[in-house]
């Protein structure tokens, strides 16, 4: 079974790649549900979850914002929190991770929210409780779908904390509209690495058939190695969500969307982009960091040569006009849920400067 990260049936209908146009309409639908969720199962269950993850508890209100693209309407899953403490005018967006669902957020969202930040935390379309189209997905065309919602919650000026594949996202955004974001945190961002030059291109039809290959011990073991320094439970629950979606009716276009979005993240490296960065740019990596989207692909020769993240993310900082780089030792990819409290104080800490 290929670890897709760390590193059909059916057939995507186009075989080249293009970029999508995302057009948001002025309307917002909102669906308010569990306002106060009970913290997720950490056992699994013989229960199907659909491939919106409904009914999968998440820490505020779900709305949600109508889009279009390539002429398909889908809809953008959102949190919106106010701050707990006395407002400092200020509004920050989380950018989540592939593999990783919006919950995960909790932490960040109460400290920011009680250092005065309005938070929202979006779905990207195809994944999490977001539409998940069958379309040719761009970290363009998923900035464009994110400055939407800015839009269409008035928000002229934000700020960014992306992980993972939303550290990716953040960084094109911020390219798209450099007179929008006021700061910006890459947690360990991915696209540090042109991944076409270590890792030979897949079939999308090979990677929905790894989708279907995994069983509960096998995502688990891929779930494991972004978190060497946390115990089996503090993750078993993405483990829980992602094995139930495989006992839904549509669980391939949940597979045929996860494909398709790695082939997104390995076509569009980000790298290049960094020295156009004009706002204040916090990066930081876990020194145990291994990720890297599709490396069960590569040779074991490009694999030792490939820069792991801590180390691209080091030298990225160099190119950047006004960075900053901080180091979490003996951390893996998640360093806000692996080391909180000295993530907090550094992401604090930056903000306020």
């Amino acid at each position: 079974m290929p670890d897709l990260f760390t590193a059909s049936s059916v057939v995507t209908r186009r075989a080249a790649l293009t970029l999508p146009l995302a057009t948001a309409t002025l309307a917002v639908t909102a669906a308010r549900t569990m306002a106060t969720p009970p913290q997720p199962a950490t056992t699994m269950s013989g229960e199907a979850i659909g491939i919106g993850l409904e009914g999968w508890p998440y820490p505020g209100p779900i709305s949600f914002l109508p889009l279009v693209m390539e002429g398909q309407s889908v809809r953008m899953a959102y949190m919106d929190f106010t701050p707990t403490s006395v407002a400092n005018g200020r509004a920050i967006l989380l950018l989540h991770g592939k593999n990783f669902d919006s919950s995960y957020w909790s932490g960040p969202i109460e400290w920011l929210r009680g250092a005065g930040f309005r938070v929202i935390v979006p779905d990207q379309i195809g994944f999490n409780k977001s539409s998940k189209p069958d379309i040719n997905y761009s970290f363009e065309a998923l900035a464009r779908n994110t400055l939407a919602l800015a839009d269409a919650l008035s928000l002229s000026r934000i700020s960014l904390l992306g992980h993972s594949t939303g550290g990716a996202l953040a960084v094109r955004i911020a390219s798209m509209a450099p007179d929008r974001i006021e700061q910006l945190v890459l947690e360990d961002p991915i696209g540090l690495v042109d991944y076409r030059h270590f890792i030979p291109p897949q079939e999308t039809a090979t990677l929905i058939a790894a989708e279907h290959a995994y069983t509960v011990v096998s995502y688990r073991a891929f779930i494991a190695h972004f978190f060497p320094i946390l115990p089996e439970t503090a993750y078993e629950a993405f483990v829980t969500w992602r094995m139930r979606t495989t006992l839904s009716s549509e669980f391939e276009r949940f597979a045929c969307a996860s494909a398709l979005t790695y082939q997104m993240i390995y076509r569009e490296p980000l790298r290049p982009l960094y020295p156009s960065l004009t706002m204040p740019v916090m990066v930081t990596a876990g020194t145990k960091d291994r990720s890297a989207p599709l490396i069960s692909y590569a040779s074991a020769a490009a694999r030792t040569a490939m820069p792991s993240i801590h180390q691209a993310a080091q030298q990225a900082v160099s190119e950047l006009r006004n960075g900053r780089f901080v180091s979490f030792p003996d951390a893996g990819h998640v360093p806000h849920l692996e080391v909180a409290e000295h993530f907090r104080a550094e992401l604090i800490s930056f903000l306020k400067a």
